[in-house]
């Protein structure tokens, strides 16, 4: 009877984790739809300032010829790629894909294919991609662990992740300041900024073989491997 009921109590968990990660998908794609048109402007000042050179040291890593963007937002990434490569670029938002199919008219020898797809429900082949790339992506996953392990199965044995990622800090006073603001962040930009990023890739089944610093101990260049 105590096992019948155990597992009972742990398929209605289950269900409940389940509807919660659906709603908050939800709440995400709502987000980032409506935030769309003013994103790259609202973004502007970081990428010309910061971003812009993090993207072009990570892109310097990328190895092809397959490759999978997570979370391709506007497209701001489509300038780094290197030329031959076949890219799958996927995103939540109907709303930021539409602006990149417009960056994506600038490029016209790119073979990258956008699709609408969330991370967390790859409808993608196991094993099929030699790298995986995300920039500022995690932050906002629902169940980022659930995302990176999708991530791991579509990636080849041999395959690579490729992060820029902004996490929470160890240092105690950073570390204070990032968890009491991130509900602010979430709530105007979709970015949670006191996740452990480092500790869900390994949790995700991915060993870490580089872990840079670009910004304090805050934005991080991360390479990892599948195990």
């Amino acid at each position: 009877m105590h096992l019948f009921c155990s597992g009972m109590m742990n398929r209605e968990k289950s269900s409940t984790q389940g509807k919660m990660s659906e709603a908050e998908t939800r709440k995400t794609r709502s987000r980032y739809d409506r935030i769309s048109p003013v994103y790259d402007l609202f973004e502007s000042l970081a990428e010309r300032s910061k971003f812009s050179r993090w993207r072009r040291l990570l892109f310097e890593q990328i190895k092809g010829p397959t490759i999978l963007e997570v979370g391709v937002g506007t497209g701001k990434n489509f300038p780094y790629y290197p030329p031959g490569l076949e890219v799958t670029a996927i995103d939540l938002s109907e709303g930021m894909l539409s602006r990149a199919r417009k960056k994506l008219a600038n490029y016209p020898s790119a073979r990258i294919n956008l699709r609408i797809m969330d991370v967390q429900k790859l409808d993608l082949e196991e094993g099929s991609f030699d790298t995986a790339v995300a920039t500022f992506v995690f932050c906002s996953v629902p169940d980022p662990v659930l995302g990176l392990r999708e991530v791991r199965r579509v990636l080849k044995p041999e395959g690579k992740l490729l992060l820029l990622e902004h996490v929470l800090s160890e240092r105690p006073v950073l570390r204070f300041l990032m968890k009491l603001m991130s509900p602010i962040t979430v709530r105007i930009t979709g970015a949670n900024i006191n996740r452990v990023t480092v500790r869900n890739i390994q949790k995700a089944g991915f060993r870490i073989e580089e872990e840079k610093n670009l910004w304090l101990d805050i934005v991080k260049l991360i390479v990892a491997r599948p195990q």
